[in-house]
């Protein structure tokens, strides 16, 4: 119970946030200059060039936006007096923090539903019709971002004291995970032995969100041979039977790991101050 009446009231703080909204305009724009000004030459094995620059722009931004939202909103109720005062009504923190990650979702689902739904349009009007499949697809690959970096920017809130601690966490998080871990994975794979390699592929693979879902995704949409042979066992089980059944319980694991983590760590915190 506790935790729905906190998902009510970040769903209505969050559409009255100008946050929000920014979000939305930013994201929404982005999306329709991507899709209007690519020409959408077909490629190898059906992908295209507007696919791939939407799943990178996509990499790109909505991690980055996801974080610090998620992690400025839960900082904010820290630093202004409202959680202290939440606590006095028996609320726990994991209850809490799980409030604040299903109203949180909630609102920004809803933008990129919007987002997507606009650019669809626009796009007909333009005389470049999109697919429904198409505009699924990318609502469905920005949706699970968007859920897994939201459970790491609720972890993030948690552990920090202020609004800028949150900041410098979150770009730290997404500076890592997007921007330098293919130097990174270059970088170990070249001083790390052959017999090594898949090993360290799968599992650096799971470690990171952004890159999971990139190669989920593109090998859902028979683009899978752009990764090389070493991904040659990932093509087979992502496209199996279970492929979708265990993403979704990595992604599951992802969210309530860090979530779950982010509630134990801020109680033990406290309990030791």
């Amino acid at each position: 119970m506790h935790i729905i009446t906190v998902a009510k009231r970040e769903i209505k703080l969050g559409f009255r946030n100008s946050w929000t909204y920014s979000f939305l305009i930013l994201f929404t724009l982005f999306t329709m200059a991507i899709l209007l000004l690519q020409s959408g030459v077909q490629s190898a094995e059906g992908y295209t060039d507007m696919t791939g620059t939407m799943m990178n722009m996509t990499l790109y931004l909505l991690p980055l936006l996801t974080l610090l939202l998620g992690s400025v909103s839960v900082a904010i109720e820290k630093e202004n007096g409202h959680w202290g005062l939440l606590s006095t009504y028996a609320l726990t923190r994991m209850s809490f923090l799980w409030g604040k990650w299903i109203g949180l979702a909630i609102n920004l689902l809803t933008v990129l539903a919007f987002s997507f739904g606009v650019t669809g349009c626009i796009a007909f009007f333009f005389g470049k019709p999109l697919s429904l499949s198409t505009l699924i697809f990318f609502w469905i690959f920005s949706s699970v971002l968007v859920l897994i970096y939201l459970g790491i920017a609720i972890a993030i809130g948690a552990l920090v004291n202020n609004r800028w601690q949150a900041l410098i966490g979150s770009i730290s998080i997404w500076f890592i995970t997007v921007i330098i871990w293919p130097l990174l994975f270059i970088s170990i794979l070249s001083i790390l032995p052959y017999s090594m390699l898949y090993t360290i592929i799968e599992v650096s693979t799971f470690m990171n969100p952004a890159e999971l879902v990139r190669i989920f995704a593109m090998m859902k949409i028979g683009a899978g041979s752009v990764f090389g042979p070493e991904y040659n066992q990932w093509v087979t089980w992502v496209n199996s039977s279970f492929g979708t059944p265990v993403f979704i319980v990595v992604v599951i694991i992802w969210i309530t790991v860090t979530i779950g983590l982010g509630a134990l760590i801020w109680e033990r915190r406290d309990q030791r101050e």
